[in-house]
């Protein structure tokens, strides 16, 4: 029988399970006095201990981000166990957490994203780019809670939540720095803020500028975050603002198997008319109250505005898109002591939003006669949505002994109110029909829709001893169908009958800690039910069913003074469960496509003196298929980057990276589609990064 993945690629897993096993037989008695407690915000909406937690919650933090010097996103995240992005052009990318990567109908809102607590994008209104919406670039963490988390965040938190936490700039000093790169990549930061006693004042910025590694590429990216505190005898005021604007010339696609392997075609570009130009701003204002009795009372109202616009360059006739959305919402908390070792966690959130969508194209469509009959120039939709949501929640945190529980739930209604804009039906927008059956593009007539779910979870936690701790949770999470899936028809469907998604989790852990090593280690089980997906009709329809089993290790080892290894492992398979016939293949059974069962990320980092730091990162990629029908493959990839930094003086530091340091031909994203074969967003050649920091109190 032939090995279904490659022999280097058991291989280079069973390299990084030996560091692994070999870390774990260093482990001594812990010390009397424990390392520093790392915190959570996005576990609780309160700041937590994250090791206490019954479930996984993972944090890349500054000082990590500082020497990583993100070009994107994609880059920290591979430092969480679990979680991965595959980068496409400029700044979008496909995310994956615990999943398969999630891309075409149905991947948009299978997990959660935020920024301080905040979610990017109103339920149903999601956008499988959005984090390009948060300012991690200049994050102070980027946290990620793994497993449905809809207990405290609702809708869209299947496989867990992003949190990018920005820093809090009220309290006094700042920094200003300069990043220049290969390609013409550069970025300019600056943090400054004024402490005044009970009030401060801050400002934390970025202008990004890469002219690209393809053909016609670049990035023109600018972001900023403002805060204002004011603390009060029995409350504080802590309010921020958040605004991004991205303007992009993009990338495609590029064609043929292996494609990706020669230089020349790796920096070409099939689609240099393509661009995506995006503007978001968001404003919160965190109000929080303590009570005599040592209760807190914890009120956010926050308002969205989006809109974005981009040329669909993958679509016959490359029709414009542009959407918006524009609401405002409240999320509330209520901290009560039950007792002394009873914490009750209760309130209800809400948000009402106003988005809309118009998708045109100007010019007539190219190919065969089909394409040229059925795909018409002018307005293919043109609807907007009210939605409104709201959703009651509740939990408790009870401590016994060495043990600790935690139980929640949430129940969440959610109403769309749609209006077509235009005629209805699969017509031409001056309302005559197209031959070969009818148009392309379905508009359904105006409608109400609304979806009730209730989400519960159950955690409990076993203290061995004060550095070693035993968890198991079992959560249920949901996601509502979104706006597109069900406004946004194609052909013959005139209606979308659609109902919400359902996983349920199980997860046991067990997590330590010491003064030289760190570890948690997870094993999981979820099932998901009504996954929505476009079948062979291109009907949307969610009788989809999946299963997702996976181990993760996440590795801290401060091996001496000079030398740690950090390490972050996954084992997963995730298998399609429902019967559909692509061709003559049922897909029951398969593994879903791009779904690698092998990643890994390991850091071997080398402090010499208390002013150097060298760190050397491999990065695994396991093989995975492109297609449901397990037909195509990707043989997956090695890559390896060197980052340095050398503090000159305590307020200067110069930092430098070689991102691929062997100069490896990979592919961020390999894809297959019927008709145009095997596709790939490569990856970039050996490249150079440079920085310069400066900072002060």
């Amino acid at each position: 029988m032939t090995a279904r993945y490659p022999f280097t690629s058991r291989l280079t897993v069973l390299a990084q399970a030996v560091l692994l096993a070999a870390t774990a037989s260093q482990v001594i008695a812990a010390e009397s006095e424990s390392s520093i407690e790392r915190i959570t915000t996005t576990a609780t909406r309160t700041e937590t201990s994250a090791f206490r937690q019954p479930f996984s919650v993972s944090a890349v933090d500054e000082n990590a981000l500082t020497l990583l010097s993100a070009t994107h996103i994609e880059e920290a995240l591979n430092q969480i166990a679990g979680a991965q992005l595959q980068r496409g052009n400029g700044q979008e990318y496909l995310p994956a957490l615990r999943s398969p990567v999630l891309s075409g109908a149905g991947a948009c809102g299978g997990l959660l994203t935020a920024e301080d607590g905040i979610p990017l994008r109103a339920a149903g209104f999601c956008n499988i780019n959005e984090l390009f919406e948060a300012h991690s670039e200049m994050a102070q963490r980027i946290e990620v809670l793994k497993g449905p988390g809809s207990v405290l965040y609702g809708s869209n938190a299947v496989h867990g939540v992003i949190n990018v936490i920005t820093p809090d700039t009220t309290r006094g000093g700042g920094m200003a720095g300069v990043d220049y790169g290969s390609y013409g990549y550069s970025r300019y930061k600056l943090r400054s803020g004024y402490d005044a006693g009970n009030t401060g004042a801050g400002i934390n910025a970025s202008v990004t500028r890469d002219t690209g590694y393809r053909v016609d590429e670049g990035v023109d990216q600018e972001k900023v975050n403002l805060r204002h505190r004011y603390d009060g005898k029995a409350f504080s005021v802590n309010s921020g603002l958040t605004y991004t604007n991205l303007e992009q010339d993009t990338a495609g696609y590029i064609s043929g198997t292996d494609s990706y392997k020669d230089k020349a075609l790796a920096q070409g570009n099939e689609n240099p008319e393509a661009y995506r130009n995006a503007r978001s701003l968001r404003l919160w204002s965190k109000v929080s109250l303590s009570l005599d009795n040592g209760d807190d009372i914890i009120v956010t109202p926050f308002v969205r505005d989006q809109d974005m616009d981009f040329l669909m360059h993958f679509l016959p006739g490359q029709p414009v898109e542009q959407n918006s959305q524009r609401g405002a919402g409240i999320q509330s908390l209520w901290r009560h002591g039950i007792a002394d070792n009873i914490t009750l966690r209760t309130g209800i959130d809400g948000e009402f939003t106003e988005g809309d969508l118009l998708q045109y194209q100007d010019g007539a469509t190219t190919g065969s006669a089909f394409l040229i009959e059925t795909i018409p120039s002018g307005k293919h939709y043109d609807y907007s949505v009210d939605a409104t949501v709201v959703a009651p929640f509740a939990m408790v945190n009870w401590e016994y002994g060495r043990w600790a529980w935690s139980a929640g739930a949430r129940y969440e209604h959610m109403r769309y109110d749609y209006t077509n804009n235009m005629n209805s039906g699969r017509v031409r927008e001056d309302g005559t029909a197209c031959g070969m059956g009818g148009c392309r593009y379905t508009r359904p007539e105006s409608r109400e829709d609304t979806f009730s779910n209730f989400s519960p979870k159950l955690g409990a936690a076993y203290s061995i001893d004060d550095n070693t701790l035993v968890y198991a949770n079992i959560s249920r999470g949901y996601r509502a169908p979104q706006a597109t899936e069900l406004y946004r028809l194609q052909r013959a469907q005139t209606v979308a009958e659609l109902k919400p998604e359902e996983a349920d989790n199980i997860e046991l852990g067990v997590k330590g800690k010491g003064e030289s090593l760190r570890y948690n280690i997870a094993v999981y089980h979820m099932d998901k039910d009504n996954f929505i997906y476009r079948d062979s009709d291109y009907y949307y329809v969610n009788n989809g069913k999946s299963r997702h089993v996976g181990a993760e290790a996440e590795l801290e080892w401060q091996m001496n003074p000079e030398w740690a290894l950090i390490v972050a492992g996954t084992v997963a398979k995730h298998t399609y469960r429902h019967s559909e016939l692509s061709g003559d293949i049922d897909i029951r059974g398969n593994d879903m496509d791009t779904a690698p069962r092998h990643v890994a990320n390991t850091q071997l980092r080398y402090t010499p003196t208390e002013t150097i730091t060298a760190e050397l990162a491999w990065q695994h990629m396991g093989s995975y298929y492109t297609d449901p029908e397990n037909a195509h493959k990707y043989d997956g990839h090695d890559v390896v980057d060197l980052r340095t930094s050398w503090d000159i003086n305590p307020a200067l530091t110069v930092y430098g990276r070689i991102n691929n340091l062997f100069d490896e031909a990979y592919a961020e994203r390999a894809d297959y589609t019927s008709f145009s074969g095997d596709r790939y967003f490569p990856g970039r050649l050996r490249n150079y990064i440079v920085s310069l920091v400066y900072r002060w109190e």
